[in-house]
């Protein structure tokens, strides 16, 4: 890795390139400062500190870098552009007209992205008219009247906007994903209070020398397993081997090449976490903002069973029966995101009509069925190791009380962000060598 970033900086186009990226980022976190106008940021702070229980509220304030806990113009952050972005994906599927536009090449993917912008803004714009009137009516703003309504819905709506913006800049001027580069950085800025959260908890306060040095050894050795295992994950494919026939074009004899289908491991992700934690955090997150849930009543105890903050607790094993939903959850939205992000039928079709075939089987539905029963397998294997990463912080939050913002979840996402900015560089590398090799 660092020896990819020292060649990337030996070539002023993409040195540039990571430069302004670099530029950026700081200009994200010069944003996650800045306060709502209108805004009691102070009791916000102390009402999310009140509920530092609600793993909801801990996992998107980490990916919102810290902004929505400090109420800040980026408080939204990136997250109605990643929902509009999965809701026009599963449109896509549905509307025929938007799959005709997936289709037609690189005017329809600036349709559909057009398009995505204007769902970003309206999401946005519900989100924070929902916001301010909960908070006002819970007394978090100066004044609940609508000049402060007015003035905190189009900060933040503007302050998404922007993010949306800077992360399409990132993308076009800079390197990697700029809409992951965007969510990474703010997730990233958690880290270091995570770990001083952990250093305090369990090193800081430990009985003697030697608990500290256990406790220390125990926690690095957790974070560097789970990241090896998730680079593990995000790197494994099955490679399908497939044979193209000889053809005679003229006096030329075309064809006959051999490649393969390279079909991920982790095909969805982190997707299925993400919609699992959303179906079952929604309730849980509607119950805090409204100061519900506290109680001994049976609809408390059933949303103490949807929080990952009672799951794994040996006093009340009785809420784990969440954590097993969960993980149904996530091995279906595994099965359904692949479902509708690669479909064997058309990849088959499509290497029969170029003379393609994969060695022993037939072409055509035969074809199918071979990639639907090895897709089938595969996702299976990609989410359980998805379940694993996710299940870790879950278990040491519910049996040694670890509670931090990042999780597997986070890490997922940075581990694969990461990997696949290094590998646009070192492409783009592969690219400007080409072209001088050809110059020359």
């Amino acid at each position: 890795m660092l020896e990819t970033l020292r060649n990337a900086f030996k070539i002023k186009d993409i040195r540039n390139r990571i430069l302004y990226t670099l530029v950026m980022m700081v200009v994200i976190r010069l944003g996650s400062q800045l306060p709502l106008p209108g805004v009691n940021s102070e009791v916000i702070s102390n009402w999310f500190a009140s509920n530092q229980g609600a793993d909801s509220l801990n996992f998107f304030n980490a990916i919102t870098g810290g902004s929505f806990e400090q109420m800040s113009v980026f408080a939204l952050n990136i997250t109605p552009y990643i929902t509009s972005s999965i809701i026009m994906q599963l449109l896509t599927i549905a509307i025929p007209k938007l799959e005709e536009m997936q289709k037609d090449g690189e005017d329809g993917r600036k349709k559909i992205a057009e398009i995505t912008r204007y769902v970003t803004v309206a999401l946005a714009l519900i989100q924070s008219i929902a916001m301010a009137i909960g908070f006002g009516r819970s007394g978090y703003l100066d004044k609940f009247d609508a000049p402060h309504v007015i003035m905190m819905v189009t900060g933040l709506t503007a302050g998404s906007a922007v993010l949306m913006w800077i992360g399409e800049r990132i993308t076009e001027y800079g390197v990697g994903n700029g809409i992951s580069i965007v969510l990474v950085i703010n997730i990233i800025s958690r880290i270091p209070e995570d770990l001083m959260t952990l250093y305090t908890q369990f090193i800081a306060n430990a009985p003697n020398v030697g608990n500290a040095i256990i406790a220390a050894a125990v926690i690095i050795a957790v974070i560097l397993i789970t990241v090896v295992f998730v680079i593990i994950l995000q790197d494994g494919e099955r490679r399908i081997p497939v044979q193209y026939s000889k053809k005679i074009q003229g006096r030329k004899q075309v064809g006959g090449q051999s490649t393969h289908i390279p079909l991920k491991v982790n095909t969805a992700g982190v997707i299925p976490i993400i919609f699992a934690q959303s179906i079952m955090q929604f309730p849980v997150v509607i119950a805090t903002i409204m100061g519900k849930g506290n109680g001994t009543g049976i609809g408390s105890k059933i949303l103490h069973g949807l929080s990952q903050s009672y799951w794994c607790d040996p006093e009340q094993p009785i809420y784990s029966i969440g954590l097993l939903v969960y993980i149904v959850l996530v091995i279906a939205f595994a099965y359904f995101y692949t479902s509708i992000t690669f479909n064997p039928l058309e990849v088959a079709n499509n290497m029969k009509r170029q003379g393609g075939f994969i060695p022993g089987i037939r072409p055509g539905k035969p074809t199918s069925d071979y990639l639907t029963k090895i897709l089938n397998y595969i996702v299976f294997i990609g989410a359980v190791g998805l379940m694993i990463v996710a299940v870790i912080p879950i278990f040491f939050n519910g049996v040694f009380r670890a509670n931090v913002s990042f999780g597997g979840t986070s890490i997922i996402i940075i581990v694969g962000v990461v990997i696949e900015t290094l590998k646009q560089i070192e492409s783009q590398m592969l690219v400007r060598y080409y072209k001088g090799f050809l110059n020359d």
